[in-house]
Parts: C-alpha cells; sequence; structure tokens
C-alpha cells in the first residue's frame, strides 16, 4: 500500500523512515519533505508548494491522496493539526492519523487544555488563565494589568520561579520561566500588548514553577464515540536548553534519550494513575475523535508526575529517539488506530538505548546561517546510527542547511552509555560550517 506523511521536519524523517521499513508498504510520499526524505528507500516528496495549515494547502493534499490511492495519511506537526486538516480529510472519506480540530485545542490553547486537566483530576500545576484585548493601553486595568498584578502577589508570597505561557501555538518558543518581577513584567508586555507572538499571546496562562526531572511520554490514541484506549510508548527525554550543562536560551530540542533511566516502575504506574487514565477519561467523556498521537509532557518531583502539557502529535525530536526502539511494524500500529484496533495490539520494544543529539546551524535558535554544504562520510558512521534531517534541502547532489535544527543522529547502544558514545562518534562523520551540537546529551 501507499501513505503520506504531512511534514518537513526530522520527526516527520523518522516517521516515513519507520513506516519505509514494513513489508506492507510500497509506497511513502512526504509532504513537503526534505532533504533526507527525498533520500530516504522508498520515499518520494511531493506537494512542495503546499503549506498545509491553510484550506487550499489541505484540498491539494486530499486531492493528491484521492489520486494515488494512499491508504492512510499521518500528519506530523501540530499546526495543520489546529488547523484542522483532520476533518478536511475524513470529510473526503480519507483515512488519517491524527486527532480532529476540536481535540487538537488541547494543544493549540493552553488555556483550554488546563480547563480539560482541571475538570478530569489530571494532576498538573496552578495557574490562571489572562487576556488583553488587541489595542489595549497598560492603564486600562484589563487583563494586562490584572496579569501583572497577579505576578507581583505570586512573588510575595513565593520564593520560586514562574511560569509564562503564550496560549496559542508559539513554536517552542511561548515559554519564560522567570524569577524576577521586572522580566515577568516585560514578558507580559510582549506578548500581551505588543503582540510578539500574535494572537497566540493575548491569552496567557500563568503557572506554579514546578522543580524536578523531565520525562517525555509518547503513546498511541485510538479514542471514537466514547470508546478507546491510550498505549503510552517508552519514556524519552529531551534537552531543551541550547548549551551543555542546561545553559543558554531554550530550543525546539537539542537532543533526546530513551527510554529514561529513572523513569522506574513506581514513577510510570503514578503516571498511568494521575495523568494518563484521567486523560482518557476525558477524551472518552468528550467524545473526542482523536485517532491519533498524543505526547505528555511531565515533570517529576519526588516519584509524583505532574503534566507540564500536551501535544497532540509525536515529539521532536523525542520521535528520533523512540521510533528506532519500536520493535513492531509502524504500519501496523497506524492501522490499529484507525481502525480501534489499538487494544489488542502488544507494542514490544527492543532492547537498549538509543542517544539522539541535534546538529544545529550557526547562531540557531537566533538568527541562523542557511545554504551550506552538508558532508557525510558515511564510511564511518558506527552501525545503528541513523541521520534523521530536518532543516535541509537536496540540490542536486548537494545536501544543504535551510533551518535551524538541521539534523538528528540517532544511535543504538546496549545501554545509555553505549548509545551515547556511538551517537557522538556519528557526529564526527558530519560537518557543515558553523555547525553546533550539545555534547552532554543524556549525561544530565
Amino acid at each position: 500500500m501507499k501513505v503520506l506523511v504531512i511534514g518537513s521536519g526530522g520527526r516527520e524523517h523518522a516517521v516515513a523512515w519507520k513506516l519505509a521499513m514494513s513489508p506492507k508498504i510500497k509506497k511513502v510520499f512526504v509532504a513537503p519533505g526534505n532533504g533526507g526524505t527525498a533520500c530516504e528507500t522508498k520515499c518520494e516528496n511531493v506537494c512542495g508548494d503546499v503549506v498545509p495549515e491553510t484550506e487550499a494547502g489541505q484540498a491539494v493534499l486530499s486531492d493528491f491522496a484521492e489520486k494515488a490511492g494512499v491508504a492512510f495519511s499521518v500528519v506530523g506537526p501540530e499546526a495543520p493539526l489546529a488547523a484542522g486538516i483532520v476533518t478536511a480529510f475524513r470529510g473526503r472519506s480519507l483515512a488519517v492519523v491524527g486527532p480532529d480540530k476540536t481535540a487538537a485545542r488541547l494543544e493549540s490553547s493552553k488555556s483550554f487544555s488546563k480547563a480539560f486537566m482541571a475538570k478530569y483530576g489530571v494532576r498538573t500545576a496552578g495557574g490562571r488563565r489572562f487576556t488583553c484585548c488587541k489595542g489595549e493601553s497598560a492603564g486600562s486595568g484589563a487583563g494586562f494589568e490584572d496579569a501583572v498584578r497577579y505576578v507581583k502577589a505570586y512573588f510575595a508570597l513565593n520564593k520560586r520561579p514562574i511560569v509564562i505561557k503564550a496560549d496559542g501555538l508559539a513554536a517552542g518558543k511561548g515559554v519564560v520561566i522567570t524569577d524576577h518581577f521586572s522580566e515577568a513584567e516585560a514578558c507580559l508586555r510582549s506578548f500581551m500588548q505588543d503582540g510578539i507572538m500574535g494572537e497566540a499571546g493575548r491569552t496567557v496562562v500563568i503557572e506554579d514553577f514546578l522543580r524536578g526531572r523531565e520525562v517525555s511520554v509518547l503513546a498511541a490514541v485510538s479514542v471514537q464515540n466514547g470508546e478507546g484506549v491510550i498505549a503510552p510508548f517508552i519514556s524519552a527525554r529531551d534537552h531543551k536548553p541550547r548549551f551543555d550543562g542546561g545553559k543558554g536560551p531554550n530550543t525546539g530540542g537539542m537532543g533526546a534519550i530513551a527510554p529514561v533511566p529513572d523513569f522506574t516502575d513506581a514513577v510510570q504506574e503514578d503516571f498511568r494513575t494521575s495523568i494518563l487514565e484521567p486523560t482518557l477519561k476525558g477524551l472518552k467523556a468528550e467524545y473526542f475523535d482523536y485517532r491519533g498521537f498524543i505526547f505528555f509532557g511531565l515533570m517529576v518531583h519526588e516519584e509524583r508526575c505532574y503534566l507540564l502539557e500536551y501535544n497532540v502529535r509525536l515529539g521532536d525530536p523525542e520521535t528520533q529517539a523512540v521510533l528506532p526502539l519500536l520493535d513492531a511494524d509502524f504500519a501496523d500500529v497506524c492501522g490499529a488506530i484507525l481502525d480501534g484496533k489499538l487494544a489488542g495490539m502488544r507494542l514490544a520494544w527492543k532492547h537498549g538505548a538509543v542517544c539522539a543529539p541535534v546538529a544545529v546551524a550557526g547562531g540557531y535558535p537566533g538568527s541562523y546561517r542557511k545554504g551550506d554544504h552538508i558532508a557525510v562520510n558515511g564510511g564511518e558512521l558506527p552501525p545503528d546510527t541513523k541521520i534523521f534531517v530536518a532543516g535541509a534541502r537536496l540540490q542536486g547532489e548537494k545536501l544543504l542547511t535551510s533551518g535551524g535544527r538541521v539534523l538528528t543522529v540517532s544511535a543504538y547502544g546496549s545501554n545509555a552509555e553505549s548509545a551515547g558514545r556511538s551517537a557522538y562518534h556519528a557526529l564526527e562523520a558530519v560537518r557543515f560550517d558553523g555547525m553546533g551540537y550539545r555534547k552532554d546529551i543524556g549525561t544530565v
């Protein structure tokens, strides 16, 4: 059969690669794809100029899926899901892996998500929502000033940071953590009044800061008509700050490991009872049409899990660490999600671990270089190593940088230490001008 993967990042490369491994799959179309998917076995980039979060783009993609005889499509990024691409496809009787627009609000609106958590008893940080109408002045006494007063009172009572989140999608740049009132006030002004995040920041959610260890749990979801299941994958850990030791500005992710050694059986059980089961209860009670993937962003403190956020898709770069460990046909997993047969499917995982550091362009996460040639000495790559391309395009036979996060080197090992050694040995075989990466993925 033929399938379609929608997106252009490293996550989509990993998804396309894993689907192409299935003997059931004849062809994997990737729209628009990148320089890595262009070279991947069984894969073909299509619809290069399409913007999948627009109605016009969704029409082009659904036309393509229909005419090409695609068995099902998998939506990678959050923006098309928030824009309703699943509804557009299903309106034409096209099978697609992903939540519909209503369920996608669990990621596209932080305030909607927090209300859902509160309603169904999902353990999370305390917080408040504030909205500032466009054009409000600082002296209007509206949402902005209410938010500032709330932050001021918080710091008067607490000796810990505060978390400010833009309500809407902000490409991983809508969260600010600070322990200074002046910085919090400046952030609120820039989000709510200056509109640096556009409409995504006019409403903010302000949360209590949680200390602990961050863990990501990706999962398959098959919920429809008030029935269904969530099947969790093995744990992973992303490393957001740009520099070694967790220093510097936050990024979309500088690398990931899987599984997480400190996500013990006891903590997993707490996750199941305090996060996963209440979430499933809510999805069923709200009658969401959710046939896709979900990402639980967790903070673990004193062996108790708190939910930081939902993503309504697979994580990036966590997917590049998790999927290589999946010892099952990914096409079968997608089919079980769509057919309501996920409850009867056993997800098997390889023993061992994966370390997946990310190589970025010079200047990232600020203004970064583009157009640099990427050289890979394949003869120096260790076995059980895979390069997943994210921000790179193919020009003739040359791979050129085109994004901030350029590629991920995913390496398997019998344990986390050996996986890390292989990953960093493989990175030595990759070269492009301005290339940077963290040297401590999996060790902090």
